[in-house]
């Protein structure tokens, strides 16, 4: 997933009611950014690191600019992390027509926020005439708490959970059912479940898996130009 124009440098000041950041530009101006982020971003709210921006071709838009990257050290030197939650579908699009995700492979036809379930919509649905459909549900990762261990989720999410029970439901009805984790951060190595901070969704995650869900974790290649999906990682129970 390329950005469509050439993400603009800040320095983080302060972020704040979950969906705006204070940043200061490289011409000393100050201005307020959308942050397209509900998540707590443990380790990634640090004042004064170095953030890039997009910047919105829509005029009339209130706030211009959104926070894209931040460079973060989780102790192994500066990285970029990618902390826009809305990137993840598009970087999973991406790699499912380029056949880039082997476990996801050999569906003739991909659908997007398609209605299933009692009131949910799946992120992805692979169809082909010779195997039942695959459900597709994608969650974004951005938070490192222990060297190269990438953990989800970073706060409670009731909205998860609900997820994980319908993807069960499609399971037990003989479909295939996936739950995949993108992980914005490219050092990770692998993945866990924050189970201390959501154990709800921990055992949520373990009933699902239970009733046929499958889960698979990628790593992405994180540049100033755009988000890749790299390869997956193991996920440690």
């Amino acid at each position: 997933m390329k950005f469509a124009d050439e993400l603009v440098p800040a320095t983080l000041l302060r972020r704040y009611k979950r969906f705006l950041a204070d940043v200061e530009l490289s011409d000393g101006s100050v201005i307020t950014v959308h942050v397209a982020n509900p998540g707590a971003m443990i380790g990634l709210q640090t004042a004064g690191a170095r953030v890039w921006l997009s910047k919105s071709p829509n005029l009339a838009r209130k706030l211009p600019y959104s926070w894209e990257l931040i460079e973060a050290d989780f102790g192994n030197g500066p990285e970029l992390v990618g902390v826009n939650t809305m990137h993840p579908n598009a970087i999973v699009a991406e790699a499912l027509a380029a056949r880039a995700i082997p476990e996801l492979a050999g569906y003739a036809g991909v659908r997007r926020e398609v209605k299933y379930g009692a009131a949910s919509r799946v992120d992805f649905l692979l169809e082909d005439q010779a195997r039942p459909p695959c459900y597709v549900e994608v969650k974004n990762v951005h938070m490192m708490r222990w060297l190269g261990l990438a953990e989800f989720p970073d706060s409670v999410t009731a909205r998860g959970a609900r997820h994980l029970e319908e993807l069960a439901t499609v399971a037990k009805a003989g479909a295939r059912a996936v739950m995949l984790f993108v992980i914005q951060i490219g050092s990770s190595s692998r993945f866990a479940l924050a189970r201390d901070i959501d154990p709800a969704y921990g055992r949520a995650f373990d009933t699902a898996r239970a009733a046929g869900v499958e889960a698979i974790a990628y790593t992405c290649e994180i540049r100033q130009d755009g988000l890749i999906l790299a390869g997956p990682v193991p996920i440690e129970p």
